[in-house]
Parts: structure tokens; sequence; C-alpha cells
């Protein structure tokens, strides 16, 4: 079943307050402070809206992460938001752990900027790559994208930050969404017979 924004929006602002992991800040405040640092650095809208989205899986898995195991809450979203955002938003959702395992092998010094929970994970989620797989990583379309993603995604851990509300992030996701198909005849007439009955 696809989400809708109400869905998306009802999510973020229910189980968004839930703690992000092991971190010192809420899923909600991890994803505004995403999308904002997205937005403050001219991202398009479409990076902007995965930047505000990329964790969502982790409020629609079942159990989250524990110490002994990955959610794959990378992938856990996509099939409810593939009727409603386009790859551009898509792709660098699915690929920022990937991204994550690519800055470890390909960027002397980043393991040791990654948090504690984030480092934890990274040994969940398969580790650092190695540099062919680094560079098979980095050759695939959203790449470049999941990239800036994964380092706004390493610095949207400071409590209390301010941030715009998520109305804001949610318009600039609306404003990317996929064209829905125009309405024919017979489904308006049949919404209209269901409203009346």
């Amino acid at each position: 079943m696809a989400l809708s924004f109400d869905d998306i929006d009802h999510l973020l602002s229910t189980r968004g307050f839930h703690q992000y992991g092991r971190e010192a800040v809420s899923q909600l405040e991890h994803a505004l402070q995403c999308a904002q640092l997205a937005e403050q650095a001219g991202e398009t809208a479409a990076t902007i809206a995965a930047a505000l989205l990329h964790d969502l899986g982790h409020l629609l898995a079942p159990g989250g992460d524990t110490a002994e195991q990955d959610d794959l809450h990378q992938y856990v979203a996509l099939p409810f938001l593939r009727g409603l955002l386009p790859d551009a938003v898509l792709e660098p959702i699915r690929l920022h752990v990937d991204a994550k395992r690519y800055l470890c092998t390909m960027e002397p010094g980043y393991w040791e900027t990654l948090s504690p929970a984030s480092q934890q994970s990274l040994v969940l989620q398969g580790g650092a790559y190695t540099v062919p797989e680094a560079e098979q990583f980095a050759r695939q379309p959203f790449a470049q994208e999941a990239i800036r993603l994964r380092r706004y995604d390493d610095h949207a851990k400071v409590p209390g930050l301010a941030t715009p509300p998520l109305a804001h992030y949610l318009g600039i996701t609306r404003s990317v969404a996929r064209d829905l198909p125009p309405l024919r005849g017979n489904d308006i007439a049949a919404g209209q017979a269901a409203q009346l009955a």
C-alpha cells in the first residue's frame, strides 16, 4: 500500500518523536535537521525530500535497529513511496547506507567522524566497502546525491537545533511528487456515487 502525504505527515508527527537510535535527537528532529542541511547547501527539491525521508523506514520497520540486527530501513520505505515520488528521491534514500560504506573506504578519517551509534550500525550494515565495491557504488545513478545525503545525515544529530517546521519540508516534497494520472469520467462518477451512498 502506498503512503500518502497525510500518512507521511502522521508518521513523522507521531512516531517521529521516538529517539533516533542511540543518538541524542528524535527521529523527527533528525529528519528536519537533515532536510535543513540539504536546503542550506542549495540541493534540489528532490534531494531535500530524500534528506527528509531517508530514515522513514525506521518508522515503518516492526522492530527497528537492534544491537544485533540491521533493520534494512533504507529499503523498507521504498515500496510505500514508489508510487508517490520519483527516483531522484527514492534512489538517494536507497543508497544512503551504502554511501557510508563508500566514504569509509574512499575518504581517510571519515570513520572517525561517525558517531559511536553510526560506527556500530556500520558493522551490521556490512562494514566498509572494498575499493572495487566503492568504485562500483560511485558509478550508480544518484550515488553522488546519496553521498551528499550521507554527510547531512552524519551532521543532523544536534540536540535542540531550531529548524523550519515539518510542513515546510513536506511542501518541498510535494513539489517533486509524481504526477498522478487524471481521473477518468467513470472514476469521478464512481467517487460521487460513493459519497451519495
